[in-house]
């Protein structure tokens, strides 16, 4: 899944979402370790899906930041 379908999703799918890749990576590494391969390309997949999944809850909590200081700003 690619950035803009994260994007749509809501916070708490995020992070179910989250749950399972983070789950599924570890499940992938120890497949690795053990010399049961599937498709360690799947193992960057998941890392990078991780990444974006971050990276969008990132911004969802900076922009609420901003929201809230702006609004204390304006109310003093």
């Amino acid at each position: 899944m690619k950035g803009p379908k994260f994007q749509e999703m809501s916070d708490a799918s995020l992070d179910a979402d989250l749950r399972d890749m983070e789950k599924g990576l570890w499940t992938l590494r120890f497949k690795a370790a053990t010399g049961q391969t599937e498709g360690l390309r799947r193992v960057r997949t998941l890392r990078r899906n991780i990444a974006r999944v971050k990276t969008i809850q990132r911004e969802r909590e900076l922009l609420a930041l901003s929201e809230a200081e702006g609004s204390k700003a304006n109310g003093q």
